[in-house]
């Protein structure tokens, strides 16, 4: 390898935004259905948000620091945010010119209309303005821009309006500024009655129009729309910290007033309105965002609850375990043998009714979990307080550092503890993001644990939208393994070496070296080495690094991450045999697997970890084995399947872009999409089951002779 550094590895960043371009990809899809090309929109979106708030923040901040050290890939910050800009920039005008030349025509062709305010009847107008006078007219409240008044501290990612203003009752031209702050907690979507569609006014359009009532005697010149994105990284002294809880509000709480690191206006917004707004906020040209429509998208997802099923992929309802069908009592069901979810297209609700079992069993005398992110109902946390009020121990450690779940789990953290569950927090300066349960339950005159880790959290929210996988066992080592961490996690514990579990910080990244070292030595020995893996992110430069030596040593190796992917795949002496794909579908790629081919003894790892500095360094995460013989064919399967993929893959080249195999170029036979495969499965299964329960009651029926 004789190349630079720099050339080895894209850039995070970079690598980023290409993935975020593979979601508008899909929104831009004319062969999907309409609300589904609303609701990727809709998350290109939300994720802009998110990049801007910690990465783009991140940067900002190294360059007023005066950090110009280049990353890995070469790029000093204030180049990264140079051409970060200059690669957003035309993703947001292709994202504007889906939404205004496809998606508005195909919504109204639909009876779905965005309706402008001279567009209304009379008595709409009359009732809009009623709603405008009683509910939204008290809230407001304009700002005076002058030597008096600075410019107002506006709440992150709110819309506002900048308007010029003149005194009729003067001479001289003495244009006068104001701010107003569209308030965040309304809807945004204002229904119109309208009995054979779907008819909405924008909450600014309404503002607009009666903008007025709040400047009597003055003239409005202009009035245009904005949005400011502020830094949202919460940035935590923990050791310094008498109280974890409320460094985490205090720091919520902040998060709102963070240095701003992006202004999005609409695209006729006039120069000097825009000149104002750049010099008060203290921006540069690569800050400034025109949009031709609606500022944030990312609302857009309230349309997707529109009960229109024809506008949305076919639903499906997820099936449950036959082991847990066969056996009532779960318990008993995973006695029997391991038991894989592979979530969504499994329930959920496995997890939920396991967890409301163990809090009434009698014999369960302890429950230990970790929570990273739950939803906001959840079944869950009723059925720990339920287990907690029933006598039983519970502990659950609680991950108040979950980004912009922050106060979400500041909220239940409060409610288990009022309910007698010893709350944990975790360990300073780590964040706890594996995902496990553990239940002790007294069996025979002795305790026996049960265990489910898992790749994803405990949540039946995301669980419905996200690919993870599930396993419960009462495997005795993985139970001692899950003891002995919910023991670090909870006390004092220096424990670093485990059974089976690999465990981040301290024992995750060189067994995965180990790993690839081992098929490099199989493949000199055998020729057979070969390894999949299948994550969110690669980021972590030793584990790429080793992969170049084991494509350099003939490994075959395929890789299917969905997101950032700082590995060159393709480059003869270096990586020529890797091959990086990514799956942006339907569902949110989120399970991980790791395959080793090992001689011929397939070593398999699953559980909460991505290839990141950040998984491996500054996390509690777990990877276990799959030892489980049926369960490791399951897990190849379904790598395979998603190799095989045409449909929603893209392939990555070693210029660091993406290509997807146009639809016309795959004859139609030959179509396959991994994760409608898997819906096509459960809905097989359910058709089998229908017809087996079928042919059940058709025999009891002839016994009785009651047909023929």
């Amino acid at each position: 390898m004789n190349r630079f550094k720099s050339d080895f590895f894209f850039n995070r960043e970079l690598s980023w935004i290409e993935f975020n371009k593979r979601v508008l990809e899909e929104a831009g899809d004319k062969t999907q259905p309409l609300l589904e090309r609303v609701k990727f929109l809709s998350i290109f979106s939300t994720n802009l948000d998110e990049f801007f708030m910690i990465r783009v923040s991140g940067l900002k901040r190294q360059v007023f620091s005066g950090v110009n050290e280049a990353s890995s890939d070469g790029l000093t910050a204030q180049e990264q945010r140079e051409t970060i800009f200059q690669e957003l920039y035309p993703q947001v005008r292709e994202q504007y010119r889906i939404f205004n030349e496809e998606v508005i025509p195909e919504l109204e062709c639909n009876n779905i209309k965005f309706i402008k305010y001279g567009e209304l009847s009379g008595k709409e107008r009359e009732k809009l303005e009623k709603y405008f006078d009683d509910e939204v007219y008290p809230v407001l409240t304009p700002i005076a821009m002058d030597s008096v008044h600075p410019f107002p501290n506006l709440v992150n990612r709110t819309l506002a309006f900048a308007l010029i203003l003149h005194d009729p009752e003067t001479e001289i031209k003495d244009e006068k500024v104001s701010v107003l702050q569209i308030p965040g907690n309304f809807p945004r979507f204002i229904k119109i009655d309208d009995e054979d569609g779907f008819r909405y006014i924008l909450l600014e359009d309404l503002i607009e129009e009666n903008i007025y009532k709040l400047f009597p005697g003055m003239d409005i010149t202009d009035c245009y729309a904005f949005r400011i994105t502020r830094n949202a990284d919460l940035e935590l002294e923990e050791e310094e910290a008498g109280d974890l809880l409320t460094l985490i509000e205090e720091e919520v709480k902040k998060r709102r007033l963070g240095v701003i690191v992006r202004l999005e206006v609409e695209e006729k917004i006039p120069q000097r309105i825009l000149d104002f707004l750049i010099d008060d906020l203290e921006l540069d040209n690569t800050e400034i965002y025109k949009v031709d429509g609606p500022i944030n998208l990312g609302d857009l997802m309230y349309l997707y609850s529109i009960d229109k099923r024809n506008l949305k992929d076919e639903g499906y309802t997820p099936r449950i375990s036959s082991f847990f069908l066969e056996e009532d009592n779960f318990f008993k069901a995973i006695r029997k043998r391991d038991i894989m979810l592979h979530h969504p297209f499994y329930s959920f609700s496995s997890v939920s009714e396991f967890i409301a079992q163990a809090a009434e069993d009698k014999n369960v005398y302890a429950i230990k979990i970790v929570l990273y992110r739950t939803s906001g109902d959840s079944p869950i946390i009723k059925s720990l307080i339920q287990a907690a009020e029933n006598g039983k121990q519970v502990t659950a450690v609680v991950e108040l550092k979950a980004r912009f779940d922050e106060e979400n789990n500041i909220v239940w953290a409060k409610k288990l503890e009022n309910a007698g569950v010893h709350v944990v927090y975790g360990i300073s300066g780590l964040k706890t993001h594996c995902k496990l349960l553990l239940v002790v339950r007294k069996e025979g005159g002795k305790m026996g644990r049960y265990l489910h880790l898992s790749t994803g959290n405990y949540n039946q929210t995301t669980a419905k939208i996200y690919t993870d996988l599930g396993l419960f066992t009462c495997n005795e080592e993985f139970c001692m393994d899950a003891s002995d961490l919910f023991n670090y996690l909870t006390g004092f514990s220096k424990k670093k070496e485990y059974r089976k579990f690999l465990v981040a910080p301290y024992s995750m990244r060189k067994p995965l070296i180990k790993a690839i070292e081992n098929e490099i030595e199989n493949h000199v020995k055998s020729g057979n080495g070969r390894i999949m893996i299948k994550a969110n992110s690669l980021v972590d430069d030793k584990i790429i690094y080793k992969l170049y030596q084991a494509s350099n040593a003939g490994v075959k190796i395929d890789l299917i991450i969905r997101g950032i992917c700082r590995l060159r795949p393709g480059i003869e002496g270096l990586s020529g045999n890797i091959s990086v794909t990514s799956i942006v579908g339907r569902f949110l790629e989120h399970s991980r697997i790791y395959y080793f081919y090992n001689n011929g003894n397939p070593v398999i790892y699953t559980g909460s970890a991505d290839i990141m500095q950040r998984n491996f360094d500054r996390r509690v995460e777990i990877l276990y084995p799959i030892e489980h013989p049926k369960i490791k064919e399951d897990l190849l399967e379904i790598l395979e399947l998603y190799l095989k993929d045409n449909m929603k893959s893209r392939v990555l080249n070693c210029d660091g872009t993406y290509t997807k195999i146009p639809l016309m170029d795959i004859p139609e036979k030959e179509r396959f999409s991994a994760q409608e495969y898997f819906v096509s499965l459960v809905k097989k299964k359910y058709a089998a089951e229908a017809k087996k329960e079928y042919m059940k009651k058709l025999k009891k029926l002839r016994k009785k002779k009651i047909i023929h």
